[in-house]
């Protein structure tokens, strides 16, 4: 049995409300202060409060209802791959569904405190966990580490907020927790919050484990690994380059040969997984106890299709999560990852379904392949693969130096070993712009339906234009969330909505 190391018993240990008027939290629960924690085992519970917004349950109560960053609903396949190119509109179930699969977050505008926006809370609530720490008579050694879960938490929220609302305002001194500071809602610079969140992430590379001994935990190369994908994603390609090579060099990590082996349970713990969200295929599904659960064959597979174990999906008559015919064709028809999506079945009523009455292709990244009874899957869900580091190092060497013949092996590599097709022809290597093009196109075969497609789009200054060509005109104003409403309200004319609403 694997460690869920996200347990009911941290939902037990602590809650955190918060005052109307700011964003301020207040520890309160079961445990008195005066004697917890003290120990080096107090505050290795502790420090699991960095881990609470990185699940894949519906959500959690922390002032008002919460989805976690990998939550089926308002998780990162909802806000980064339902928005691109990739995905069709799905209208059948309106709402947020409607709205993320044209590209239109003005919905988000009239949210309430369910908002990702609340987890500037987390952030705070991190700061005085780090500060608390920091005070603990325990070994200097454990402390680090305590200190890099906090900051690696932290830092990784930041990171998402950044990519839903561009800078929002953060307490990382926590002198300022209980003071004026917390009604200040003034966005720091651009420059100023990627430079707080990567010296979190650099402290939490340096003193998080390669290894933790509890599957689950962050370690290392996951630090590294973001950091890369922060400097990449503010185009600063020497820091991304050096960031991607230290990842290289801990030694951990290579492909895998089996790229569907990826995420199936049987082989979901492999050499090329860096941090993947750990789930349990009998995690109860209501409620905020137990395990993470994968729920995604539900969302996936349309009403009709005879699935092994879950009696096929949610919707009718596409999965929420649909890809498009257009994008399935930009495979090499060759390439053993497009076998992942399934473009023809006979469906329940023995009816053959196939490109004349399907809306797309079947998305199957997550085999249906739990144990009978179980009401959702067990397949793990990778967040970071080393084959992300190596398309990174590749993108961050041409950005530099051009198409080098190490950038373009790192490419191939991935596509060999995952794809199982040709090396990149040489005119796709012929320019530092026809390589760059390649690379996110490979991106795109590689890392569909794990939660980064829009991220690369709007790296590459492409969103826009790839939303149009896949026919999602009406998109909204900005390819950033608007601050919802509420939190202007609170911030008294201090916090700027984000442009375009």
């Amino acid at each position: 049995m694997k460690k869920i190391i996200i347990a009911s018993l941290l939902a037990a240990s602590f809650s955190i409300t918060s005052c109307e008027k700011n964003f301020d939290p207040v520890i309160t629960g079961v445990l008195s202060p005066a004697n917890f924690p003290k120990t080096e085992a107090d505050f290795k519970l502790y420090a699991l409060q960095a881990y609470k917004p990185f699940g894949s349950k519906w959500g959690y109560s922390d002032v008002a209802y919460q989805n976690m960053f990998f939550s089926p609903e308002y998780g990162h396949l909802a806000m980064f791959d339902l928005p691109t190119d990739q995905m069709n509109v799905f209208t059948e179930w309106g709402g947020l569904w409607e709205f993320f699969s044209k590209g239109d977050f003005t919905f988000l505008r009239t949210q309430g405190k369910q908002s990702h926006f609340e987890k500037v809370r987390y952030v705070t609530r991190m700061t005085q966990v780090i500060a608390d720490i920091e005070k603990a008579t325990i070994s200097e050694a454990a402390k680090n580490k305590f200190i890099a879960e906090a900051r690696m938490g932290r830092a990784w929220t930041m990171y998402y907020l950044l990519h839903m609302y561009g800078p929002v305002p953060v307490i990382l001194d926590a002198a300022k927790i209980n003071t004026n500071a917390e009604s200040d809602l003034t966005r720091p610079s651009r420059q100023t919050y990627v430079s707080m969140v990567a010296d979190d992430l650099n402290f939490a590379a340096a003193n998080l484990e390669l290894s933790p001994s509890e599957y689950g935990r962050f370690n290392k190369g996951l630090a590294l690994g973001m950091l890369t994908r922060l400097y990449l994603n503010e185009k600063n390609w020497a820091e991304a380059e050096k960031a991607a090579r230290a990842t290289i060099a801990l030694g951990k990590y290579s492909l895998v040969s089996d790229y569907a082996g990826l995420f199936r349970e049987s082989t979901e713990v492999n050499s090329e997984t860096i941090w993947a969200v750990n789930c349990d295929p009998i995690a109860p599904t209501n409620g905020e106890g137990g395990g993470n659960f994968n729920a995604m064959a539900l969302y996936c597979l349309p009403n009709d299709f005879k699935s092994i174990k879950l009696g096929g999906g949610w919707a009718n008559p596409s999965g929420v999560f649909c890809p498009t015919w257009a994008f399935y064709d930009t495979f090499d028809p060759a390439d053993k990852r497009r076998n992942l999506l399934v473009a023809t079945y006979t469906d329940k009523a023995g009816k053959e379904r196939n490109r004349s009455n399907m809306r797309g292709p079947v998305l199957r990244k997550y085999p249906d392949e739990s144990s009978p009874g179980a009401d959702v899957q067990g397949n793990d869900m990778p967040v970071l693969r080393y084959a992300d580091v190596l398309l990174m190092l590749a993108e961050a060497i041409n950005q530099v130096s051009g198409p080098t013949a190490e950038a373009i092996a790192l490419v191939n590599e991935v596509r060999t070993k995952h794809g199982g097709i040709a090396a990149l022809s040489a005119s796709s290597t012929a320019s530092k712009t026809a390589f760059n093009d390649a690379i996110l196109m490979e991106r795109g075969f590689e890392f569909y339906f794990e939660g980064i497609r829009k991220i690369d789009l709007v790296r590459h200054g492409k969103w826009a234009s790839a939303l149009e060509a896949a026919g999602k005109v009406n998109r909204g104003p900005s390819e950033l969330f608007p601050i919802p409403q509420y939190v202007i309200n609170v911030g008294e004319g201090k916090i700027e909505q984000t442009p375009g609403y």
